[in-house]
Parts: structure tokens; C-alpha cells; sequence
């Protein structure tokens, strides 16, 4: 399976490219030469992932904006708002829109209907991101091809957490985020890796 297309940004920020098609999660402290972006997608309001100055950096006339109601409601454009549960073809994307929020700590509460995204591409490709979150029991019943998953700890899973989780729902390849700023380590990327019964694959950044 190849995730050559798949370009971390640093933090939760992931570029996808799909059959010439530009998909930004979370955009932020991009650079200046980013590509336009024919989807984007916005887990949460919190300011390292819901960034109106790094949308409007990479947003065309034709560009889609999904993301929750509270993050919805503060963008103009295309912008279509998902809660966890929905599931909407989007343009030549089908997207379901997961539940994302901490059990053990309260800066992501459940009732804040925040998301995690599993994206289909072109190719019948499943892509889950997982957002800001813990081990949740929404993810056991997840069947996803690549999972895109937190690691730091503090404000989301730790990497022994994320191992726990991951090896629940075993997608066919895992790669790790949200360490590297703000919080987190390549070493929690490192023990993730050691520690998933699959495949992973570790991102370097790319600004």
C-alpha cells in the first residue's frame, strides 16, 4: 500500500494527494508554496489545528472545508459541517465523520462533538485520522487501511495507549502524529513502532 502520497506537516497537519486531488487535515504553520487545496479538513476549534490563517493560505473558489459545527459556523466558502456518525460523499470523496475526545482528561470533551475523519479515496483507500483523542470504545469496531494516530500523550493517548488502541482495530498500516511541537518525541513514535502488531510507517516533516 503505498503512502507516498501521504505528506506529514508536523503536529496533527497531513497533506494527501489523491489522483491530482489536494487534501489538508488540520493546516497549520504551513508554507508559503503549499499547493491549493481541494479538500480540507479541521478535526477542532483548538488553534493548533482550526488555523483560518493557514486555510485561507491554501483555499480556492472550489475548495471544500469540512469540519464540526463550531468550526463550521466561523468559515465562509463551500463548508459542510459533520458530526461524529455522519457520513457524506464529498465532492469525489466518501467521508464518515468518527467520534474524537478524551476519557481520562478534559481538554477534548465528548459533548463538544469533536471529529476524527475516515476519508475513502479514489482507489476505495481508507485513511482514518484520528484527531485529538484517547483510546475511545468507538474505535474498537473501526475497518480503516491506514490510520493516522496520535501518540504524545497529555492532551491525547500516550504511545502505549495508541499501541493498545491501534492493535485493537489493526489497520494495515499505522502512522504516528502529534509529537515534535507542542508535545511529544520521536522516541514516543519510536515505542509505537516497537510495540504495533502491524506495520508502521514514521513520517519525517515536510514544510
Amino acid at each position: 500500500m503505498n503512502v507516498e502520497n501521504i505528506h506529514w506537516l508536523g503536529h496533527d497537519s497531513f497533506r494527501i494527494e489523491d489522483r491530482g486531488k489536494q487534501i489538508y487535515i488540520d493546516p497549520w504553520k504551513l508554507s508559503k508554496n503549499t499547493p491549493k487545496a481541494d479538500y480540507i479538513f479541521v478535526t477542532h476549534s483548538h488553534y493548533d489545528h482550526f488555523s483560518l490563517e493557514d486555510i485561507e493560505k491554501i483555499t480556492g473558489n472550489d475548495t471544500y472545508i469540512i469540519g464540526p459545527p463550531d468550526v463550521a459556523s466561523q468559515i465562509k466558502g463551500n463548508v459542510i459541517a459533520l458530526k461524529p456518525g455522519d457520513e457524506k460523499s464529498v465532492g469525489s470523496l466518501m467521508v464518515k465523520g468518527v467520534h474524537a475526545y478524551n476519557i481520562n482528561k478534559k481538554f477534548h470533551p465528548k459533548e463538544n462533538d469533536w471529529l476524527g475523519f475516515i476519508i475513502k479515496l479514489s482507489d476505495g483507500i481508507t485513511i482514518y485520522h484520528a484527531g485529538d483523542t484517547d483510546f475511545i470504545p468507538e474505535m474498537r469496531s473501526l475497518k480503516v487501511d491506514i490510520a493516522l494516530i496520535p501518540v504524545s500523550g497529555t492532551y491525547v493517548m500516550t504511545a502505549e495507549e495508541a499501541v493498545e488502541a491501534a492493535n485493537t482495530f489493526m489497520p494495515k498500516i499505522a502512522i504516528p502524529m502529534h509529537y515534535g511541537d507542542i508535545v511529544g518525541s520521536e522516541a514516543d513514535a519510536a515505542t509505537f513502532k516497537n510495540k504495533f502488531n502491524g506495520t508502521t510507517v514514521i513520517k519525517q516533516i515536510e514544510r
